[in-house]
């Protein structure tokens, strides 16, 4: 992914903030909050994690389908792989 090479601190911030909630639905579950509390915790996470989806998504989309001067080949495969991701994400 050298592409993202010009993102990377600000996915790995991102990264290091989902780590943080998943910290926090743990330390809820051990301090038996609950359930809504938990599961608005679980949510935020959820919703960070599709945050972080998404940006890489864009990111391959302009690096391996969308980027001028991409053969066919090229185009078809990096289309292929989001496909894939996309299909195993959805299930």
């Amino acid at each position: 992914m050298s592409h993202l090479s010009s993102t990377n601190t600000d996915l790995i911030a991102r990264v290091r903030r989902i780590a943080g909630q998943v910290g926090a639905v743990e330390r809820a579950l051990e301090a038996d909050a609950s359930c809504a509390q938990v599961l608005h915790l679980v949510a935020g996470v959820r919703g960070a994690v599709n945050g972080l989806l998404d940006e890489i998504i864009a990111d391959h989309l302009e690096a391996h389908v969308a980027r001028a001067g991409l053969t066919d080949q090229q185009r078809h495969d990096g289309a292929e792989e989001l496909l894939a991701v996309i299909r195993r994400y959805s299930k």
